[in-house]
């Protein structure tokens, strides 16, 4: 690995700190991280009404799935790019690709077309967010990284909890084809504040980019999703279809493997996985990825179908959620720069996960809402210093060099989770309404179960429509037990990890 290019850096030289003062490369930042984390959670609660205008209710995961799985691809590309030839640039493509997706998805007419603009906006999305992450790295010293990543936190908070509440107004008032568009003034102004706060990289030489391994990465990702999604349900487990995918996958690993090794500029360096703290803290990303995006993918579903919420008071429960997020993101930041520790952070967070998972595995149609609101406070709580000790964690644990892909990596492992996650419960989530509602609705066999949502079910009898509830419920808690299990996975590995001192 060549060494780190400081005229790539922010901080790099004391000229540079003057002319960009780090409180306005830190809003910079923060308004792109907003941006980009805005197109994924307006998608939330418009999801039941996107399904009933445009059917396939067996593609509802796939909005979600392929806008995190374009991520996890985008996100350790974008990371070595930024290494090579600077975040700015990156930062600003980046905004152009997830615009044109977002355009793309606002016009569609199918759901086909909903996911193909998902899976551009992906690409742009997961770059954006590594790459604000890797500024931070540039600009700070380790020990002050906690509560720099603790303010991007705030961001991705703050749009977690307006993201529903704006794409659940949309929809009730407009339609769902504006929460594509809404967010276009704010990616506009964060271009404009990135073009004025980051400097452009001056080394103009060629480098090596390694196309190679990208794609690879990119097939055994996809093949990855594709048999969590797809198994069970479209193909059975043993079908030639999911054989073939099983053996992609694996041959596009040893391959990756292989071209990693001997890539001048690889985009996952294979010496990071002996550093224990890339290796604990990514697998830990992973579980708790799960548990998050699958929280927020079914939960509102729930809200709506069963406790017959409407969709802007479905996002409402993810406030919760994302208050418990932001507040232990922001403590933990602060307990972090303040003593120079971070091992028990993780270890009492995904305990509380756990807790807070199980929980949720007794949903029914009885379920109090405030419980409900209680228990999404505990999963915020368990997530947020995960996220905002990870990072920093890692880029204090490996070499300047590898900044950008150290910092990618805990963006990609988070998103391998949550989009391998998000689709095997889906699949289990599919599976368990066929099994449960077989029998109870009139519309079963013209696909009825494909497009249900708030008005079919509003409009059954009262005895079916009750004993509808109650099979959604039960399809949804073999997905909160095995996020219980991740969670509590995750808290066994955060005792792995060897706390490394911080710089001051």
């Amino acid at each position: 690995m060549a060494p780190f290019d400081s005229s790539a850096t922010i901080a790099a030289t004391p000229e540079a700190a003057e002319s960009v003062p780090v409180r306005l490369v830190l809003a910079a930042v923060a308004a792109t991280l907003l941006f980009a984390s805005l197109g994924q959670t307006i998608v939330s609660t418009a999801l039941p009404v996107m399904v009933a205008d445009l059917g396939g209710m067996d593609k509802i995961t796939w909005v979600m799935t392929a806008y995190l799985l374009a991520s996890t691809i985008g996100a350790p590309v974008a990371g070595k790019l930024g290494d090579l030839y600077g975040r700015k640039l990156v930062l600003q493509w980046a905004i152009g690709v997830f615009i044109l997706g977002a355009v793309l998805c606002g016009t569609a007419q199918n759901m086909w077309m909903v996911i193909g603009g998902r899976i551009i906006q992906g690409c742009g999305g997961g770059a954006l967010i590594v790459t604000s992450m890797a500024v931070v790295g540039d600009l700070l010293p380790a020990r002050e990284r906690g509560q720099a990543q603790a303010v991007l936190g705030a961001a991705f908070g703050i749009s977690t909890v307006i993201g529903p509440l704006l794409g659940g107004f949309l929809v009730q008032n407009l339609s769902w084809h504006w929460i594509f568009f809404v967010n276009f003034p704010v990616g506009l102004a964060a271009f404009i504040v990135l073009s004025q706060a980051l400097p452009r990289r001056s080394d103009r030489r060629r480098k090596s980019v390694d196309y190679a391994g990208g794609a690879l990465l990119a097939t055994l990702l996809a093949s990855l999703v594709l048999i969590s999604n797809t198994g069970g349900t479209v193909f059975a487990w043993s079908s030639p279809q999911l054989l073939s995918l099983a053996v992609i996958a694996l041959s596009a690993l040893a391959l990756f493997i292989r071209v990693e090794r001997r890539a001048e500029e690889p985009i996952l360096p294979m010496s990071l996985f002996a550093n224990n703290t890339f290796v604990v803290v990514n697998f830990v990303g992973i579980l708790v990825g799960m548990g998050m995006f699958g929280t927020i993918t079914f939960l509102p579903f729930f809200l709506q179908v069963v406790k017959g919420v409407s969709p802007t008071t479905s996002g409402l429960f993810l406030v919760p959620m994302m208050g418990g997020l932001l507040t232990a993101s922001i403590a933990s930041g602060r307990y972090m720069a303040r003593s120079g520790r971070y091992k028990l952070l993780p270890v009492l967070s995904t305990a509380l996960l756990a807790v807070a998972m199980l929980s949720m595995t007794t949903l029914s149609v009885d379920s109090p809402l405030w419980l409900i609101a209680l228990s999404m406070i505990g999963i915020g709580l368990g997530i947020g210093p995960v996220y905002s000790i990870g990072v920093a964690a890692i880029q204090n644990a490996i070499p300047v060099s590898m900044l950008g892909v150290g910092t990618a990596s805990a963006n990609m492992f988070r998103l391998i989770g949550g989009a391998v996650g998000t689709a095997g419960f889906g699949a289990l989530f599919s599976t368990g309404m066929a099994r449960n509602l077989a029998g109870q609705l009139p519309l079963a066999a013209e696909g009825g179960i494909r497009n249900i949502g708030a008005e079919m079910v509003n409009a059954l009898p009262p005895e079916t429509r009750l004993q509808v509830m109650e099979g959604i419920s039960h399809a949804l808690h073999p997905v909160f037990w095995i996020a219980a299990a991740a969670a509590v996975l995750a808290c066994l590995a955060s005792i792995m990890l060897r706390e490394l001192p911080l710089s001051g």
